[in-house]
């Protein structure tokens, strides 16, 4: 088997290198070898470094070539949509369907992106209080952007971070998650076809402690994007000073149901998406508080819901929910899920693993105090707690060092109007889930859940410099 497997090459200065060091990637269900990945050393991550510094410097990317890439990028993935779409459900562990999915957004979000590196305009500045001035903005590249990436959407959130960088006329590096590096690296396959500059993509697979510390600390690196947890966001910031990050962090997103909502509807939605991709989703649905009027129609139409879900192997176009990212993992939740029962917490279904497997898991009577409400649980874990006014549902969803994104059902248009302003998170979705997300839109929280907004309009404009110009006219 072990002899079977291609290891994986990196991506640095428009080479593909090969390491002695690799790390091993598990297909998610089965647990057997997928593939091998070269990691870097200190020496190449800092080779990637100076590679991209150089073309920085030295290599004219025009707004043209850069439209002309993204879309040829996008091009070919939907070209290679099958195999991609596998690859994310073997070492991802993600439904084939919900893979699917994952590379035709990924697609869309070059394509995006290409269209927004066409609008990156300055502006004339009013010469009020300025005469004989001329007054404008122009925008340039802001540098180096490092692209620190999690194993959730390993396709997705890594084009996210590229695709605004390119489209900015940035070089970028990609650090990828270890347990899904080789998504990352098919994809820096596909942008060297498409004709990405030398330097302008490279990718340095590595451990956090060791690779990711290099970048962090090497102030060469003008910009991070980051999708991870709160302690590691909070590091970040903390070491690199005053250069910029974009930090999409944790989250415990909730969802409310009215009384007067579509109780069917929210039902069918919420069993889906309390349990999408394991619950390994950074806006998954964690928290439901349902009108107490409603509770038990709700409860009833939900867990009917929740039990046609089915569990299992991933390529299975039938299957729901598939594994959890790793057998730890697992055994976290399962601890977590334990510790709430033993607090009090009523385990209504699920609560039950097998290896990496856990079972979509319903709790109701959960307190404050407890992991499951309190932490990101980022598993197939949902609370389900009854209020009585919208007022203390309102005060239920903040009471969260997280804000991300929340989600409302309910028919009153008067509430869907003022509820945004009432809730403490980065985006409100209303009659549909927290876990909703269109890859143009903007996207980020507040509180412990980070700063920045992703979605290509909004990432570019963090990934640019604002420079002002003034020209004295005098004679």
């Amino acid at each position: 088997m072990l002899d079977s497997i291609v290891k994986d090459k990196l991506f640095i200065n428009g080479k593909w290198v090969e390491t002695d060091e690799t790390y091993k990637i598990y297909n998610k269900y089965t647990g057997q070898l997928y593939s091998e990945v070269s990691i870097a050393d200190k020496e190449l991550v800092d080779q990637a470094i100076e590679a991209a510094v150089y073309a920085h410097k030295n290599t004219v990317f025009a707004p043209e070539q850069r439209y002309n890439i993204l879309m040829r990028t996008a091009e070919l993935l939907l070209q290679d949509a099958d195999a991609f779409a596998e690859s994310i459900a073997k070492e991802g562990g993600k439904p084939i369907t919900d893979a699917r999915v994952e590379v035709k957004r990924s697609a869309a979000t070059f394509q995006i992106a290409a269209d927004e590196s066409k609008k990156l305009v300055g502006e004339i500045i009013p010469n009020y209080n300025a005469q004989g001035r001329f007054l404008y903005t122009v925008k340039k590249p802001v540098g180096v952007v490092a692209a620190i990436t999690p194993f959730n959407f390993p396709l997705n959130l890594v084009v996210h971070k590229v695709a605004p960088a390119l489209a900015a006329g940035n070089p970028v590096i990609i650090k990828p998650a270890s347990d899904t590096a080789t998504i990352a690296i098919k994809l820096c396959e596909l942008l060297e076809k498409a004709g990405v500059p030398k330097g302008f993509v490279q990718v340095v697979a590595g451990g956090g402690a060791t690779v990711g510390e290099q970048l962090l600390h090497d102030e060469r690196i003008a910009h991070y994007t980051f999708t991870g947890s709160p302690a590691v966001g909070k590091h970040i910031q903390k070491t690199i000073g005053l250069r910029k990050a974009t930090l999409e962090l944790g989250s415990n997103s909730a969802t409310i149901v009215h009384n007067d909502a579509d109780i069917e509807k929210a039902a069918a939605k919420l069993a889906k998406m309390s349990f999408a991709h394991a619950g390994q989703i950074c806006i998954s649905v964690q928290r439901i508080f349902v009108q107490a009027s409603i509770l038990e129609t709700f409860m009833e139409k939900f867990l009917h819901k929740v039990s046609l879900l089915k569990v299992g192997n991933p390529l299975d176009p039938e299957t729901n929910v598939g594994p959890m990212i790793n057998e730890k993992e697992a055994v976290r939740i399962e601890q977590w899920v334990k510790e709430a029962k033993e607090a009090g917490a009523n385990i209504i279904t699920g609560g039950k693993r097998e290896g990496s497997i856990f079972y979509p898991t319903v709790i109701t009577q959960a307190q404050k105090g407890m992991k499951v409400v309190d932490e990101e649980v980022f598993a197939p874990v949902v609370t389900v707690t009854p209020y009585e006014s919208i007022e203390e549902a309102i005060e239920l969803v903040n009471d969260s060092k997280y804000g991300l994104q929340a989600g409302i059902y309910t028919s009153d248009l008067n509430l869907s109007y003022k509820i945004p302003y009432l809730l403490d998170v980065g985006g409100v979705v209303i009659n549909d889930t927290c876990c909703y997300r269109t890859d143009q839109m903007p996207y980020g929280g507040v509180k412990d859940s980070g700063n920045g907004k992703e979605g290509p309009a909004y990432a570019i404009q963090e990934l640019v410099e604002t420079v002002t110009v003034v020209v004295n006219v005098e004679e």
